[in-house]
């Protein structure tokens, strides 16, 4: 096995830490990563992202690399677009999927403009009418940075008062900043995997949040946030919430692997698109592993099958070299 990957996958890369916001749990997903692969054999070496360029990378010379890396400078189509122009195939979406799913509010709008549901939403300003707001998303209601991920800046809103300091805490994040309805209902994940008609839905994974808090710690560091996988749905809708995401998957262009966040509204079974993810968690609490060892694929095994999926949205002209 070993040299039948060394040979199929070469010398990798695995881009972890970085710049943004997310750089502690792209540590933690990183360091997982690489232990994965080398354990299978494979020549695989970290790469610090904010510690060392990207000239550096390109004189590493690796065949590919895996992208670890969450949140700004790594999923959101910049990176992407560099080792494009490197030549070095990576893993996940595209430069145009990564981008426009890094950006909640066109994420929605793609969805929206193709007949997908998603909440509702409002851009906001620090002028904003907070009033008129409030009257159109209903109360309570959610605000968050539209380019951020990991649940930071996000505020659950209850009252009109509130909508400042949300919205100035938010802003703290990302200079767009939005207003999304509140959905009260079940809150799953679903991760997918491969390209275009060939992609396949993971299981959808249940979760259980104390207090249905799902915040950053509850995220990544509580145990007392539940997840269900098997979800228990009934099989209907299971296969409901896997289709909706597979089809906000293609609908946004993406490969490789990516993970959308659903909740079903309790008052009409109703399912509705919050976000995808384009670069998941790959940390001890992380969800696309504990679906995919769910159907029946191990850590390791989900880390190759992703390499194995590297490639360049554009093929190189025939003359260029490195």
């Amino acid at each position: 096995m070993t040299a039948s990957l060394n040979k199929e996958f070469g010398k990798v890369g695995v881009l972890f830490g970085g710049r943004s916001a997310e750089r502690e749990i792209s540590l933690m997903s990183g360091a997982g990563v690489l232990k994965a692969l080398q354990s299978q054999g494979i020549d695989a070496h970290p790469f610090d992202p904010a510690h060392r360029s990207l000239a550096e990378l390109a004189a590493e010379k690796f065949d590919r690399v895996f992208i670890a890396l969450h949140g700004r400078y790594g999923e959101d189509g910049t990176l992407q677009g560099a080792l494009e122009q490197l030549g070095i195939p990576y893993t996940g979406p595209g430069v145009l999927a990564s981008a426009i799913a890094m950006d909640k509010a066109m994420t929605k709008r793609v969805w929206l403009h193709n007949g997908l549901p998603t909440p509702d939403f409002v851009m906001l300003a620090a002028d904003s009418d907070w009033d008129a707001i409030a009257k159109r998303l209903g109360l309570p209601l959610i605000v968050k940075p539209a380019h951020e991920g990991s649940t930071l800046g996000l505020t659950k809103v209850t009252t009109v008062e509130a909508l400042p300091q949300a919205y100035a805490q938010a802003a703290k994040f990302d200079k767009a900043v939005m207003a999304e309805a509140f959905i009260s209902g079940m809150e799953l994940t679903c991760p997918v995997l491969g390209a275009g008609e060939n992609a396949r839905a993971l299981p959808v994974v249940r979760i259980v949040a104390p207090d249905a808090n799902y915040d950053y710690q509850n995220k990544y560091f509580s145990d007392e946030t539940k997840y269900l996988c098997p979800s228990e749905l009934p099989p209907a809708q299971e296969k409901q919430i896997q289709q909706l995401v597979l089809e906000s998957y293609r609908t946004l262009g993406c490969r490789g692997w990516a993970r959308a966040d659903v909740m079903v509204n309790a008052k009409d079974n109703q399912p509705y698109l919050l976000e995808i993810n384009t670069s998941p968690g790959m940390t001890s609490h992380s969800l696309v592993p504990m679906s995919a060892a769910t159907a029946g694929m191990s850590y390791e095994a989900l880390c190759v099958e992703l390499l194995r999926m590297a490639a360049l949205d554009l093929q190189p002209s025939p003359d260029w070299k490195v």
